[in-house]
């Protein structure tokens, strides 16, 4: 029997029913930041307030709850944890022998300055990372890389989650914007265009916020050179890119042109300063170690396989041939297509869909994983110690593992129950206002799903919706719940669990999130501002 969602089941307000949708969320942020419960029990507690929220006060049948439950926790082990796993398994392989400290050599080599490194390595790198892989592929590998540069685990975290953030729109070769096109019915193109007209003058303004957050304002300064050309040759790929090609290459292009502009200008600029942490800055001109080509080559060897492979196994055709190798699909008896989301979240009443991929294969982990091996055979580790290897890591990683398939049951509770969309009724109920807190909608949506696609899935109909009964550009509203919830991605659960997991910092999810919550809120904000101007001053800026 179908379950029809109801959007205010409180007293009929969308208002207070919205507080009352709010509880799973508040109760898991507030446990990790605030009272500094473990990530994995405070998961459980989320996820276990927003079953009895959906159940109880949603009116939600306890056996669909659970289900969603289910199907979100299954999600949350593979593609996610599946990617987390085996990242940190390529990592752990060049600890163990010995060649991450060449790497950081060879880097140090380039840039001993901290604030450059976390340019190369947290916004462009990982960028790259983003648009090759998305799903906290970039996270995982950006933290890990960081941490084992010298950097703090707390800094590694925050500033990896910082830095993963203009090129998220365009993840995973454009599936965000290709998705939210296939959901909303709008163009593809012209989605890629007006995101492409937003997220730009973001990749100008994050590498100087990244130094900022790491060292002051005073230490970005100094280094404004190179913040600058991080950002303007990232920015202007991307522009063009998008708007003239489509959304598939995006990251891949402005990574690659943003990290060629760096290193050509470290040949000619370096800073007068050698920017070092506290704890090592009498390290700051210490001589670096020289390698020899074929020693640095062997070093980078783990990374440049990691690279290829994240990059093949993004491309469509390649996923769509392994998983026509093996790709088995299972309905989730008792839920599939028996939820039904009506007016306003949608134009027209809708059966949400519940199917599970078991797609091994075809998941980024898997090119992970094979990354993995050919680099432990290649650097001359045995069976056994590549075994040894991967135990450990998993062993390492369990609670994180059991966090991430906690924190997507959470919120496939909360879609399955509509409880989310009442959130999202109550910040598109705003009226004249309702432009700038259209961002804020997508930062709410990757807030509570981890992922920028998922958003534009859950709240893509809604801005449209909203917008027409408003007489905004659909095209506008629709691009800027991507562009709004790209900020939304350093704060949500999902991403925080994946960097504390890089940087060994299982546990102390509460400090990475007060590290970077303040930061996701205001650059999300400032992403509503541009987008209230644009609606109001610039509609010159919107494709038609």
């Amino acid at each position: 029997m179908v379950w029809t969602q109801v959007y205010s089941p409180v007293a009929n307000s969308i208002l207070i029913s919205a507080l009352v949708a709010a509880i799973p969320v508040i109760l898991l942020l507030g446990a990790l930041a605030f009272f500094h419960v473990k990530a994995h029990w405070a998961a459980v507690l989320g996820l276990a307030s927003a079953w009895l929220v959906a159940v109880v006060v949603y009116g939600m049948p306890a056996g669909m709850a659970t289900l969603s439950a289910v199907n979100g926790a299954l999600f949350g082990l593979l593609p996610i944890g599946w990617i987390i796993l085996n990242a940190i398994f390529v990592y752990d392989i060049t600890v163990k022998t010995g060649k991450f400290e060449v790497v950081k050599d060879t880097i140090a080599g380039i840039a001993a300055d901290r604030r450059i490194q976390v340019l190369l390595i947290g916004f462009s790198f990982g960028a790259f990372i983003e648009g090759a892989a998305g799903f906290g592929t970039p996270v995982a590998i950006s933290a890990a890389m960081l941490i084992g540069m010298g950097f703090k685990p707390l800094a590694a975290a925050g500033l990896a989650l910082i830095g993963n953030t203009a090129p998220v729109a365009y993840g995973a070769l454009g599936t965000p914007i290709i998705t939210l096109a296939k959901v909303t019915g709008l163009n593809e193109m012209t989605l890629s265009s007006m995101v492409g007209r937003q997220l730009p003058f973001f990749s100008v303004i994050v590498p100087f916020w990244l130094v900022w957050a790491m060292a002051g304002f005073k230490g970005m300064i100094e280094v404004w050179p190179a913040c600058l050309v991080a950002g303007l040759f990232f920015a202007i790929p991307q522009f063009v890119v998008s708007n003239f090609f489509g959304p598939s290459l995006v990251d891949i292009v402005a990574a690659i042109v943003s990290i060629g502009a760096l290193y050509v200008l470290l040949k000619f600029w370096q800073p007068k300063k050698i920017w070092r942490f506290a704890e090592e800055r009498d390290t700051a001109h210490a001589v670096v170690k020289k390698h020899s080509p074929g020693e640095a080559f062997l070093a980078w060897m783990p990374w440049i396989v990691l690279t290829v492979l994240v990059f093949l196994w993004g491309l469509p055709s390649v996923k769509t041939w392994l998983n026509g190798i093996f790709a088995p699909s299972f309905q989730m008896t008792g839920l599939h297509n028996l939820v039904q989301r009506v007016p306003p979240v949608t134009k027209k009443p809708t059966l949400e869909a519940a199917v599970y991929t078991f797609n091994l294969l075809s998941a980024t982990g898997t090119g992970l994983l094979i990354a993995g091996l050919i680099s432990g055979f290649w650097l001359k580790l045995g069976v056994g110690d590549l075994v040894k290897t991967y135990l450990g890591t998993l062993h390492r990683i369990r609670f994180s593992l059991m966090t991430i398939a906690a924190m997507l049951a959470l919120g496939f509770v909360t879609r399955f129950s509509g409880s989310d969309s009442t959130m999202g009724l109550a910040l598109a109920s705003t009226g004249a206002l309702f432009p700038f807190f259209s961002p804020l909608l997508g930062w709410l949506g990757v807030a509570l799903t981890g992922s920028d696609t998922s958003s534009n899935v859950l709240f893509g109909n809604l801005q449209v919706v909203s917008a027409e009964k408003l007489g905004m550009s659909p095209i506008l509203a629709a691009a800027s719940n991507s562009s709004g919830g790209v900020m939304g991605k350093m704060i949500d659960a999902q991403s925080i669990v994946v960097a504390a997991v890089a940087t060994g910092e299982h546990g102390k999810e509460g400090e990475i999130l007060r590290y970077v919550f303040w930061h996701s809120l205001v650059l999300a904000s400032l992403v509503g501002v541009l987008v209230y101007l644009q609606h109001n001053f610039f509609q010159w800026m919107i494709p038609h």
